[in-house]
């Protein structure tokens, strides 16, 4: 199955039983991120920038080190915003999804603790380095997960 299928599947199931109209559907409308600046993609960019997420993935899946290709598939997932709702967490799934497949545990962003989380997001999106929010995820997950720094 096509990853883009399958990214469609999840938003889909996610958002089934509370809006059915836009649920595992690309948006065809202009979105804003409530209480910030960021610019987010034309509904006409969309299908170009996504072919181009999927294309980068299928080459960076096996030149980086899986905790960094997390943080950068969760970045660049939601800086396309394809979605009129739930990009969010179709990316921290898309996240957990790589950790998952590489054997590494999954991170749980909890929503008491996502002040942080979207500081990092917006710096990276406003001023488009990446490393910002590589960065903050990489030191988020060794502090969940010292342990596994350890071997």
């Amino acid at each position: 199955m096509q990853v883009k299928k399958v990214v469609l599947y999840w938003h889909k199931i996610l958002l089934e039983d509370t809006d059915k109209e836009i649920a595992g559907k690309i948006r065809n409308h202009q979105v804003a991120i409530a209480g910030t600046t960021v610019q987010l993609p034309f509904p006409a960019e969309l299908n170009i920038l996504l072919e181009e997420f999927f294309k980068w993935y299928y080459h960076a899946k096996n030149d980086l080190h899986p905790v960094e290709l997390a943080a950068l598939v969760h970045l660049k997932f939601v800086l396309i915003h394809p979605f009129t709702d739930g990009n969010g967490r179709i990316s921290r799934i898309m996240m957990n999804f790589v950790l998952n497949k590489n054997n590494f545990p999954m991170l749980d962003i909890a929503h008491s603790n996502r002040s942080s989380y979207y500081t990092a997001l917006e710096r990276s999106q406003k001023t488009r380095k990446e490393y910002i929010f590589v960065q903050y995820l990489i030191k988020r997950y060794v502090k969940e997960y010292q342990k596994y720094t350890k071997q």
